[in-house]
């Protein structure tokens, strides 16, 4: 920082607190600015330019320089530039939005309910659920289940349902009431000699177990992603998802179907919930729905979940919930055209054409000694590292090899995650054949790189 006082890094570094970062470090170093985007690349205030292979933050569907999405929010920025949905206003951005959600829904629902990030609609669907329970006069169906390494926010009810020490520690969460069940991953978590089969009833059966423990009377929801994202890319064996639900029904447990990430064609279908056959009586979508050129998150709520929420708000006078940008006009006319764009150029179609390819390629990394597992669906990957294949160790503690391995792929021009040892690839869903191949040959070149680094 001392070299360059003068710089918009370390200017950056001085002034701004990051998200997901070590302050300090970002106080001696400065962050990595970004100065324009290109499709699926983006360029640094240097002038280098990269492969963002996780779409921004698993959102940015649409790349880094659609015009279409420009112009709706300028258009819409001189037409109403703000406006809110509260006391029974409205407008029509969020009308037709909200319509057009309900339209491609792939089951059956009712309403849309706007927020403005996927955290603030997972927090949202909490509240419904207990407002829910007090309106049918069951007010102790209060508890939610989520899953280990599941990610569905930061805000502190949110935070509470994720289930990543990172957004426990030091925070005092998870808060009273928000309780835990086995992760989906069959690979890290399976006993010796269990098939997928045998692993997916044991997690029913744990479910069921807990539910039990603390009486179905308690338990309003379960919340899970179709595919978890931040917790690994972890895609369940065939028959998880119809044992969940089958424990869910058996008690009267509303599913929360989380699509924050999976929604607008991530897994080569609209939505996750499709590609997995789930029955959700809430989705909760961001991230894509504007290809995040602006901040806008929705729930969509079935006949079941939405009538009681009704009748209560009848019964007391109104819903006394609701953000000042939450439906925003100019957020809602983007996602409106960014639906569009999706829908016009056949992008879940490629999601799931270039996807495979995609999966195909990082499948041939099967054989590096650093890769322990490859696992995926669309346009959504992981590649697991280890330092044994045979035990599927890692080193001391995790990220000691998905960091450099990050980092190497970082100075070769492509923008991964490390969550743990685990690399992810999310790369926007315009991405071509011959773009998944320059990524991949990077990919490989750094595990090459990154074993040599590390001795392995």
């Amino acid at each position: 920082m001392d070299t360059l006082p003068n710089s918009i890094e370390a200017r950056d570094g001085r002034y701004h607190m990051h998200s997901y970062s070590n302050a300090r470090v970002l106080q001696e170093q400065g962050p990595l600015i970004m100065e324009k985007g290109e499709g699926i690349y983006v360029y640094d205030n240097n002038g280098k330019r990269y492969t963002e292979a996780m779409a921004g933050l698993w959102s940015v569907g649409l790349g880094f320089s659609e015009q279409r999405l420009v112009d709706a929010a300028t258009e819409q920025m001189k037409k109403l530039p703000y406006y809110h949905t509260f006391s029974h206003r409205g407008h029509t951005p969020a009308a037709e939005l909200a319509e057009k959600l309900v339209e491609i829904a792939p089951v059956p629902m009712s309403k849309a309910f706007f927020t403005n990030s996927g955290s603030e609609a997972n927090d949202t669907a909490v509240k419904m659920l207990w407002y829910r329970a007090n309106a049918l006069g069951t007010p102790e169906k209060r508890k939610v289940i989520s899953r280990l390494r599941g990610y569905h926010g930061i805000t502190a009810v949110a935070a509470s349902m994720t289930g990543l020490p990172m957004n426990h520690m030091s925070f005092g969460l998870p808060l009273p009431g928000f309780l835990h069940t086995g992760s989906p991953h069959y690979w890290k978590d399976c006993e010796p000699g269990e098939t997928e089969e045998q692993f997916s009833a044991r997690r029913a059966a744990e479910l069921e177990a807990l539910i039990l423990e603390e009486g179905p009377e308690t338990i309003a929801a379960f919340i899970g992603e179709p595919v978890p994202g931040a917790g690994g890319v972890i895609v369940p064996p065939e028959t998880y998802w119809p044992k969940i639900q089958a424990v869910l029904q058996k008690y009267d447990i509303m599913l929360i179907a989380d699509e924050v990430i999976c929604g607008f064609g991530r897994t080569g279908k609209m939505f996750g919930t499709e590609t997995f056959d789930l029955k959700p009586d809430i989705m909760t979508l961001s991230k894509q729905i504007s290809s995040s050129y602006q901040p806008i998150s929705a729930l969509l709520l079935s006949e079941k979940m939405f009538e009681p929420l009704a009748d209560e708000s009848n019964r007391i006078g109104a819903f006394g919930h609701g953000y000042t940008g939450a439906g925003h006009p100019v957020a809602a006319a983007v996602a409106l055209e960014n639906i569009k764009i999706i829908e016009e150029r056949k992008l879940v179609d490629n999601a799931a054409t270039v996807g495979a390819h995609m999966q195909k390629r990082l499948s041939e990394f099967a054989g590096h000694k650093l890769v322990g597992e490859h696992r995926g669906v669309g346009l959504i990957a992981a590649l697991e590292l280890v330092a044994d294949k045979e035990t599927k160790a890692g080193l001391e503690k995790p990220g000691l090899i998905g960091t450099p391995m990050m980092n190497n792929l970082l100075e070769a021009g492509v923008i991964s995650r490390a969550m743990g040892d685990a690399m992810a690839f999310c790369p926007p869903m315009i991405i071509t054949e011959a773009q998944v191949d320059e990524m991949m040959d990077k990919v490989g070149d750094c595990l090459d790189k990154t074993a040599a680094d590390l001795g392995l």
